[in-house]
């Protein structure tokens, strides 16, 4: 009988090593957290929106809204609409104290009597606001 059970025994250990020789087993890709190191990293810049490098090493996103009558402000810390001053060429946004000034590919955004963004300027790969 004793035989028996260390020929069952030899026989599971053969099997069991001839099958493991057949395929590789990857447990990374079962665990949760460790990982795949081919992840992809989603986009930063927001849909339809223009990309502002500043001075400082600041950036903001503008998304043009209606036709240019508004302009939605994405900062690291909030978002706000701002709406165009005057009827004139639209280069002006503005709400409460913050005011964003567009010139072509450069722009300017100040917060009250401070000038919070200044040497603001896009990369072009997407349209002027």
């Amino acid at each position: 009988m004793r035989n028996d059970l260390n020929m069952t025994t030899a026989a599971a250990l053969a099997a069991a090593l001839l099958l493991s020789a057949c395929g590789e087993i990857n447990v990374r890709k079962y665990l949760p957290f460790g990982g795949d190191s081919t992840i992809q990293e989603r986009p930063r810049t927001p849909a339809n929106s223009v990309e502002y490098q500043c001075a400082g090493n600041k950036r903001f996103f503008v998304r043009t809204l209606e036709g240019g009558a508004a302009v939605w402000l994405i900062l690291s810390e909030r978002e706000l609409r701002l709406d165009r001053l005057g009827a004139s060429e639209g280069t002006r946004y503005s709400k409460g104290n913050t005011l964003l000034e567009l010139g072509g590919s450069e722009a300017t955004l100040s917060d009250g009597a401070a000038v919070a963004y200044t040497g603001c300027k896009t990369g072009g790969t997407q349209g002027q606001p």
